[in-house]
């Protein structure tokens, strides 16, 4: 793809963002999410490849699908309220049909099987916009409507993310896949807490956006996308492989890392609001994920020749790291100390 080509498809990225964080009118918002979704198919479908057009297929048909449910959902609420103002969303079908919208937006279970796909099917760049910049327009419409949804309703899909989204991913060889699946069992713990404190949905978006950043950019540097040939990589690049393992199990969730600040003060916030059952599956659930991470981390760095790989083993390169990963590496694992902070500020 020429540059020119790709920078007018990045800016109409930015700005259906913008038009989508900064609107309160359905109809607006409604047309932002559709430049979003007209300018990230190019990026999936750039390589030609059977794959690629297949997931861009398979992208515009279920956002295609979430937007006509969207409008839907405005249109019932202007029908009966006469109101086309973003917070003032009262009827409970247009609520209702906003809750599958977002879920569809998003890849929240159980409207999450064509993330996976997708994500398969795009190169390791176009993953990551998939699943942090591509997020953050529903995201933010969620946090907007979360006092007019369902909370039971809610908690239910939340569950059910971080059931499946664990469950499903045990069995992938495919990394993409993998983090697919890490997604939707994030947004699990994202929705959960959304009808009870949003600031808390918002800090757990950030500090994803920021770990699942920091794992693509250095899969892409050391151009893997398979189990087979990450096992090949600690020859490659010992410190980048090294840190890869520390920032995949502070992804997992585990303390020391900046993982564990969102998940800790979730699980404080929902025993506050008396919903301790909850709280207890959800953080039961998030061991399944934690077995997969568990095992990328081993594949990175555990696993030392000789073994069982076909792949040649790669040369050792000294090229220095980039100062972007580093940047992004030592915030993913560094931030618990500063909780005390970020408390402060919810």
């Amino acid at each position: 793809m020429n540059p020119p080509a790709k920078l007018i498809f990045t800016i109409s990225l930015l700005l259906g963002t913008t038009i989508v964080i900064s609107s309160n009118h359905w109809v607006t918002i409604w047309a932002g999410l559709e430049i979003n979704t007209l300018a990230i198919l190019p990026l999936i479908a750039k390589s030609h490849h059977p794959r690629a057009i297949e997931a861009a297929t398979k992208y515009f048909l279920t956002q295609a699908t979430a937007s006509t449910l969207l409008l839907f959902s405005a249109t019932t609420n202007a029908w009966y309220t006469g109101q086309w103002d973003i917070t003032q969303l009262t009827h409970p079908a247009a609520c209702l049909i906003l809750t599958s919208a977002l879920a569809m937006k998003l890849g929240l279970a159980p409207f999450h099987f064509w993330f996976p796909e997708v994500l398969q099917g795009s190169s390791l760049t176009t993953s990551l916009i998939l699943s942090t910049a591509m997020k953050f327009p529903p995201m933010t419409l969620l946090l907007i409507t979360s006092p007019s949804l369902n909370p039971t309703l809610l908690t239910s899909m939340a569950i059910l993310s971080a059931a499946l989204g664990g469950w499903m991913g045990l069995n992938q060889t495919q990394i993409r896949k993998i983090l697919a699946f890490s997604s939707i069992s994030h947004l699990g713990w994202m929705v959960i807490i959304v009808s009870y404190n949003p600031k808390l949905t918002l800090l757990n978006f950030y500090l994803y956006a920021l770990m699942t950043t920091t794992v693509f950019l250095t899969l892409n540097v050391i151009k893997t996308s398979k189990l087979s040939t990450l096992m090949t990589t600690w020859t490659k690049t010992p410190a980048l492989s090294a840190m890869l393992m520390l920032t995949l199990l502070s992804l997992a969730g585990l303390p020391p890392f900046t993982g564990f600040l969102p998940k800790w003060f979730i699980i404080q916030e929902l025993t506050n609001q008396n919903m301790a059952p909850a709280a207890t599956a959800i953080a039961l659930l998030s061991l399944l994920g934690l077995f997969f991470y568990l095992r990328l981390a081993y594949c990175a760095t555990i696993t030392l020749p000789p073994h069982t790989t076909n792949h040649m083993k790669q040369w050792h390169t000294n090229s220095p790291t980039s100062i972007t990963i580093a940047i992004l590496t030592t915030t993913s694992i560094m931030l618990l100390p500063i909780s005390p902070m970020i408390l402060t500020t919810i």
